[in-house]
């Protein structure tokens, strides 16, 4: 899911607000129809799929995982609608210099089994996610933390069934710059200091995990003990391929107190029955629309829809593994892949404006933003710019246009139209043949991504996790990063995050970051599609509902009838 702003009082570093901005659609607002306090105990259906992964907070980097782990646990801050970070568990967090921080946990707290959470609670969980022989995907978050165990060694091993597995060794078992000093109290020193590293406390990553989790994690990510407004009601709430049945946690006592009494996810593969469901009042909450309703859903849901920009975007990946994309030829298509792309008209025609072009590699909500940056004008439409570079591309080394060039994608995400789009200009404006590839569920999409075995390019978005430029950049296309799938890798960019994550001030950090950003556009590793204006849409059944600053629905704010 994903450091903004940061002032120095009194030598102890402060956090600050991020502030959003919404803009309500058609009737719509930000905030629904109505502030009836509802029905608490009812308890609230809502669109989703498949999660990727069990569900253990820092091994789950998608949305529809996501989702559910940020309902089921509570770290030492959360994020308001407007991305504010506020203390949760952490009763302070402070630092004389961004490189030495003191958080004082609050005591009292429990999981929902009774287990005590403690300042050991989580230096345990967070060594768990770090040690790369645990395989959890967020391990990267806590790379800024000294003695971060790098990876020495792989070893291998056969199964029963013949198949080999790989497991990265760590250097270490533990973090060397992570104490528990007493119950209530964990020191944390950085191997450089980061001024607004506290920021990031507030993501999944971070959240801490029962001794259980840690004893037997691929049991505990089938059936997760939590600590959050919501937990499991049973064993087995996660039906496959179905649902994941979440019901209020009474004990909570927290920032995000549920209004409701639980919700369910139900998984659909298409988003047009979803919304036939929300017609009928047989689902009540969806953040994702079929491509045919963005035209229709105001007037479908009068006064049960709306919709604001959020810190998500959208980027067509292009691995750096397939021929046709290395070298000088392969800089070039990338380049004339970018020109060929009609932002501007697909964004009118296929999303009804409830997209904007993409101007760099991070929305411009977030703080740092910055248009213009030496390179991005290949995110403009130029269909004559773009036949040339092909052109020019076919003379260094001939184009393999013996089969479609594919791109990978979810289904149920209302993608074929848009990618459709694409493939037309591809087709017309470069003269080769384009369709998309289609998955049922979005974890088949990043399972592939994975493998390394991407036939041609796919489709990807960011979610912030937390509200930073650097949340944008680092995680996704970093060397060795949990979410940089494609494997991108580039030296000075790597630099430049680095020097970045070192500043003194903010704007100093996001100067840095947005040359980084200037690294890619010379790469293109992904091409910037466009960013999100998030509608949602909600049932008769439902009388109040709000999306918070990265766009995902605060479902612990739904109120029902």
């Amino acid at each position: 899911m994903r450091f903004t702003r940061t002032s120095k009082a009194l030598g102890v570093v402060a956090i600050a607000a991020l502030a959003l901005t919404g803009c309500g659609a058609g009737g719509g607002s930000t905030e629904g129809s109505s502030n009836a306090a509802g029905d608490p105990n009812k308890v609230i259906t809502a669109y989703s799929n498949e999660p990727q992964n069990p569900l253990l907070p820092a091994n789950t980097g998608e949305v529809y995982g996501g989702r559910v782990v940020n309902l089921l646990f509570e770290g030492l801050r959360t994020y308001d609608a407007n991305g504010k970070a506020v203390n949760s568990l952490a009763e302070s967090i402070e630092s004389p210099d961004a490189q030495n921080w003191t958080i004082k946990v609050k005591q009292g707290q429990k999981f929902t089994n009774g287990e005590a959470i403690t300042a050991k609670t989580f230096v345990d969980s967070w060594n768990f996610a770090a040690n790369s022989k645990n395989l959890q995907q967020n391990g990267f978050f806590f790379e800024s933390i000294e003695g971060y165990p790098e990876v020495s060694a792989v070893t291998s091993s056969t199964g029963a069934d013949g198949k080999k597995t790989t497991t990265p060794a760590p250097t270490a078992e533990t973090m060397s710059g992570l104490k528990a000093t007493d119950d209530s109290t964990i020191t944390v020193k950085l191997a450089q200091p980061e001024a607004d590293w506290s920021l990031r406390l507030g993501y999944s990553a971070f959240y801490p995990m029962p001794s259980a989790a840690l004893a037997d994690p691929k049991a505990y990510g089938e059936n997760p003990v939590g600590n959050g407004p919501y937990k499991f009601p049973k064993q087995g709430s996660w039906v496959h391929d179905q649902s994941i049945s979440l019901v209020k946690n009474a004990d909570y006592k927290g920032n995000r107190e549920a209004k409701n009494g639980g919700v369910t996810f139900k998984f659909y593969t298409d988003p047009g029955p979803a919304y036939t469901d929300l017609q009928s009042d047989n689902l009540d909450i969806t953040d994702v629309l079929p491509s045919n309703a963005l035209k229709t859903y105001v007037s479908d849901f009068p006064d049960r829809n709306a919709t604001k920009a959020v810190a998500t975007d959208s980027t067509l990946n292009i691995p750096g593994y397939n021929p046709n994309f290395q070298g000088e030829a392969g800089k070039l298509r990338r380049q004339a892949l970018s020109y060929a792309i009609n932002r501007e008209e697909i964004a009118k025609v296929v999303f009804n404006g409830t997209r904007t072009p993409a101007k760099a590699f991070a929305p411009p909500v977030i703080d740092g933003f910055k248009e213009g940056l030496k390179g991005s004008e290949v995110l403009k439409f130029d269909a004559a710019k773009a036949k040339d570079l092909w052109t020019q591309a076919d003379k260094i080394q001939p184009y393999d246009n013996s089969k479609p060039l594919q791109i990978a994608s979810n289904t149920d995400g209302g993608n074929k139209e848009w990618i459709d789009a694409v493939a037309n200009g591809f087709k017309n404006n470069l003269g080769i043949q384009a369709e998309i590839q289609p998955f049922a569920k979005f974890a088949e999409v990043l399972n592939l991504r994975k493998s390394g075995e991407l036939p041609g390019l796919t489709r990807s978005g960011w979610q912030g996790d937390y509200p930073s430029l650097y949340n944008f950049l680092g995680p996704v296309w970093a060397t060795g990063a949990p979410s940089n799938y494609e494997k991108y890798s580039n030296p000075e960019f790597d630099k430049l995050l680095k020097e970045g994550l070192a500043s003194k001030t903010t704007d100093e950090a996001n100067a840095k970051f947005n040359q980084a950003q200037e690294i890619l556009f010379q790469d293109l590793p992904g091409l910037p599609l466009w960013d999100q204006a998030r509608p949602i849409v909600w049932s008769n059944n439902v009388t109040k509902a709000e999306t918070g600053w990265n766009g995902e629905i605060l479902y612990y704010g739904i109120t029902a009838k």
